[in-house]
């Protein structure tokens, strides 16, 4: 494979990724409010499953050898990519609505930006900042446009926006820290492990509300939504995202969150909730480009032609 067409590969990866989360967000809603499962009951069954496929994927795929040192640091990057942010995810969204939800996800790239300046001294350009300011300020714009256009109503409690930013904070610090260890194993390898320590670590927390969670009670179309949630938000998206880390750049990969409340809109706009308007479209426009100037900013130079450990990794 083409330097080209791997990177091309990464931003795929990357989109698909954030088009599942955004249809997760709308998933985890009705979840959340009509499923009467506590969020770290969601969350073990997510890393059990999740996690379960991943192992049965390995048996298919080349055998890694992995350092006792490697696996502690893949442990520390499961509680900061998946056991830490899919937590703070699934209390948000019960306390808060999707489109607040969307909003506050603009700023990932931003954290994203900053963490990646301080670990991996990626320069903080003047395009880069442009771009995440166009995308940001598109988004905004859409959100304000969407929730003053209606009843102003909101339902989000200021817990939920508490969530909501530790949510983005976590993941950020997983996008800007952990990609050079990511870069060093195979997707499969890497997941297997994460999601086991993951799963270890909630299983004492999840063990006390097993007693009080009623499965029998939960309504069929909502088994229908964990389902979806934990293949393709759990399985399928963690398995994309890593395949964009080690393509490109940590403030890029985030930058595909702004895809995020997009989607949801879109969802929205699919099941009659909301309509296309030329404000829909020029906030679009906004978002698109300001990943596209971020991509031309000289720190987003071809992850393999500066990072040895991510050249080692294309095949």
């Amino acid at each position: 494979m083409t330097l080209r067409k791997d990177i091309a590969l990464g931003h795929l990866a990357c989109a698909a990724a954030y088009v599942i989360f955004g249809i997760n967000v709308v998933v985890c809603r009705d979840i959340a409010t009509d499923g009467g499962i506590a969020p770290i009951v969601l969350f073990a069954m997510r890393a059990l499953i999740a996690g379960a496929l991943f192992w049965l994927l390995s048996l298919f795929t080349p055998k890694e050898k992995v350092p006792l040192r490697d696996l502690l640091l893949l442990g520390g990057a499961g509680i900061l990519g998946l056991f830490l942010p899919q937590l703070t995810f699934l209390h948000a969204i019960a306390h808060t609505t999707p489109v607040d939800l969307s909003v506050m996800s603009t700023t990932t790239p931003i954290f994203t930006m900053f963490v990646a300046a301080i670990f991996l001294k990626e320069p903080i350009t003047w395009k880069k900042v442009l771009g995440v300011a166009l995308s940001f300020g598109g988004i905004l714009w859409l959100i304000l446009q969407s929730t003053f256009g209606g009843n102003g109503a909101s339902e989000t409690e200021p817990i939920g926006i508490v969530f909501c930013f530790a949510n983005y904070i976590v993941f950020a610090l997983y996008l800007g820290t952990c990609r050079n260890l990511i870069a060093r194993y195979s997707v499969v390898t890497s997941m297997k492990w994460m999601f086991l320590v993951s799963f270890i670590i909630a299983i004492p927390f999840t063990l006390p509300h097993l007693p009080n969670t009623n499965f029998v009670a939960v309504p069929g179309y909502v088994w229908w939504e964990i389902a979806f949630m934990i293949f393709f938000s759990t399985f399928v998206a963690y398995w994309l995202i890593p395949v964009g880390q080690k393509r490109i750049r940590p403030t890029l990969v985030s930058m595909y969150g702004y895809l995020q409340p997009i989607i949801a809109i879109a969802v929205a706009i699919g099941t009659g909730m909301d309509r296309l308007t030329a404000t829909k479209l020029l906030a679009a426009a906004l978002v698109f480009t300001g990943v596209w100037v971020v991509n031309r900013s000289r720190a987003a130079t071809p992850v393999g032609s500066q990072d040895n450990n991510v050249t080692n990794t294309i095949k």
